[in-house]
């Protein structure tokens, strides 16, 4: 007799979603029927240009930004850079109008925070080696930053502050409305003193929202944001392409040379069918989202409280009041956490330990909470997603508790 095949319970929708067949099927004839280059005048380009066209718009109604002020790229990883380097860059080679020479990095001060995906802090490592000088904001035990960090360690040289909108680890949602304010204050004051670098225009405020896409309401007129990097990959859309809101009259650099193509910021011929799939994940994703934020939280509480009860001194990682609806990250006393991610693998369950991103042996966002290298090796994350039912979470309970027990 042959063996029933076991189905898989994906629980790892925060590292990665599948890409959903609507999105699959307005991408289908951009391969091959429509498969011009964008940058072309004949009709095969022109095709293709007006696609691109139509998604951008598409994407910066939903955001509450200007089509112009959306720049396509490969993803969350390629935004964050462009964001950091792009403004430093620009502000290094022309920002200070007396000399003309420019801001040296030794003179920069940056902030961030100590739990940032890793397009995050390798950027801001990378620049402190350059000498520029870094204040790594901590969060507190429910993976909130501290307010009143940010606006004491605000300077004359802070130049740009980026902070995630949603932890990727432990689903935390930062106060970014909250933090655009303090930013705005202190750039009212710094538009009264005398400095080298442009009156009112620093710090630029980045905020890495690839988690926050799917779920929350994204207004960045709103927010205030000055830019913030997206990732299709995260939103049933195609992996390899994202996009970098840049509010009109912020002025950076791009990374690399080689065209003219989204206004010179990101050089090479447009992906066009990861674009349109982009897109259509957006559309759909914003149209849904309410119904599945509900049902989602539901699932999530639902586990949550099952393994809190059932499970001996096992806590929930971060703050459950502000936190993405999908989100459960579990701390599992005297557990090595690899070998429970193996095990669940191995009964047709996929989690994670941390993000896919970072190459630490252990989560540096659990360790952030409060220090214990313990708890970080011994917690887990699940992440919901839309095939998830509440048949699978019992069994995943019930296969914890087998493991467990």
């Amino acid at each position: 007799m042959f063996k029933k095949k076991l189905r898989r319970i994906y629980l790892d929708y925060a590292a990665a979603t599948p890409v959903r067949k609507e999105v699959k099927k307005v991408m289908n004839r951009f391969w091959d029927i429509d498969f011009g280059n964008a940058g072309a005048i004949h009709k095969e380009g022109t095709v293709a240009k007006k696609a691109i066209s139509q998604s951008r718009k598409k994407i910066a109604e939903i955001i509450k930004a200007k089509p112009d002020e959306m720049i396509f790229n490969s993803g969350g990883t390629e935004a964050n850079n462009l964001a950091i380097f792009g403004v430093l860059n620009k502000l290094n080679e022309d920002a200070c109008l007396l000399d003309r020479q420019g801001v040296k990095f030794q003179d920069m001060h940056l902030i961030t925070t100590v739990f940032e995906h890793p397009s995050i802090l390798q950027c801001f490592k990378y620049l402190e080696k350059k000498g520029a000088v870094i204040d790594y904001l901590n969060i507190n035990q429910e993976g909130i930053i501290d307010l009143k960090q940010l606006k004491k360690v605000l300077t004359t040289k802070t130049v740009l502050i980026s902070i995630m909108f949603v932890n990727n680890e432990i689903g935390t949602i930062q106060p970014i409305f909250k933090i655009s304010k303090i930013i705005k204050n202190f750039k009212k004051k710094q538009a009264q003193l005398t400095t080298c670098l442009p009156a009112g225009r620093f710090p630029v405020f980045h905020s890495d929202a690839a988690q926050a896409l799917l779920f929350l309401p994204i207004d960045v007129q709103k927010l205030n944001v000055d830019m913030m990097s997206f990732d299709a990959q995260k939103i049933y859309g195609p992996k390899g392409v994202g996009a970098l809101y840049i509010k009109k009259g912020v002025e950076i650099n791009p990374l690399i040379k080689g065209g003219n193509q989204e206004k010179g910021l990101r050089p090479g011929t447009e992906n066009v069918p990861l674009i349109v799939g982009f897109a259509k994940a957006l559309e759909l994703a914003s149209r849904e989202k309410e119904d599945e934020n509900q049902r989602l939280t539901k699932l999530r509480n639902y586990f949550i409280e099952e393994i809190l009860k059932k499970i001996p001194r096992t806590e929930i990682n971060g703050s459950l009041e502000n936190r993405l609806p999908n989100n459960i990250n579990i701390f599992f006393p005297d557990v090595n956490n690899e070998f429970l991610v193996i095990q669940l693998d191995e009964k047709g369950i996929a989690c994670s330990t941390k993000s896919s991103c970072s190459d630490e042996r252990f989560s540096y966002v659990i360790n952030s909470l409060n220090g214990d290298k313990n708890r970080a090796k011994s917690s887990v994350r699940f992440t919901l997603g839309k095939s998830t039912t509440k048949k699978d979470i019992k069994k995943v309970i019930k296969n914890l508790l087998d493991i467990y027990g």
